[in-house]
């Protein structure tokens, strides 16, 4: 059984933006895309795509980040992807957490396969159909990002993106004392700081992940009880205009 997420219950009042894509000479991009290479099945999806807003608000994090860091650039590892991508994913996760518990993902009981999903959804949204309760990426308003420096060389950030661990908590070295540590966490703390001064909202648990508009952002800066609202749903769902 998938873990109640509580930001999943924010109302979504699509404001029917479509995806557009992402400019390649905006930022720095891994290339090969990392989740094409492992097959993922996107199929006619471009996985550098995003929603308007979020791409505009994207490139003024970017000039913010060029007037503190001349020749910086946003690294993009990720942004749209698919439900069928998701859960090509989540399998792949489960796969990897299999392994290193001994275990054969093809071969494992309901209780084993319970137990690594709860890790698994630890860092990676649950695949949905319903409508209401998309997948952060799913939306066109979620980026996983990190840093290139001058000489586009990606920056140390303490741990890679996507590692299931807690190195990958956003504030993990925020109260480190040794000088490399230290490091990591400025790191971090800078992607952070041009990312949010935009609108966008960090995952707690994954440094590189932040959302903008999504329920999860929305989630993040508002919390529940209130009269927020996501505006951004399954991306996939508008419909073309006539």
């Amino acid at each position: 059984m998938a873990p109640v997420k509580p930001y999943r219950s924010i109302p979504i009042r699509e404001c029917g933006e479509a995806l557009t894509i992402i400019p390649r000479d905006a930022f720095a991009f891994y290339d090969p895309h990392p989740y094409v290479a492992l097959g993922a099945p996107y199929g006619d999806a471009n996985p550098w795509m995003l929603r308007p807003r979020v791409l505009y608000a994207l490139q003024r994090a970017q000039k913010k980040l060029e007037a503190v860091k001349p020749g910086w650039k946003i690294l993009m590892f990720d942004a749209y992807r698919p439900n069928a991508v998701q859960a090509f994913m989540v399998e792949n996760e489960l796969k990897i957490q299999a392994k290193a518990d001994g275990l054969d993902a093809a071969n494992l009981t309901s209780a084993e396969r319970e137990k690594l999903l709860a890790k698994v959804y630890l860092f990676w949204g649950i695949p949905s159909e319903d409508p209401q309760t998309p997948p952060s990426h799913s939306t066109g308003a979620a980026i996983d990002v990190t840093l290139a420096d001058e000489n586009g060389n990606e920056v140390d950030m303490g741990s890679p993106i996507d590692e299931n661990s807690p190195r990958s908590y956003a504030d993990h070295f925020a109260t480190a004392i040794d000088d490399a540590r230290k490091i990591f966490n400025d790191n971090r703390e800078l992607l952070n700081g041009v990312l949010q001064g935009e609108g966008f909202r960090r995952h707690p648990q994954e440094w590189w992940h932040f959302s903008r508009g999504d329920q999860f952002g929305v989630w993040l800066e508002h919390g529940l009880g209130n009269d927020k609202f996501a505006i951004y749903g399954r991306a996939d769902l508008i419909k073309a205009p006539a």
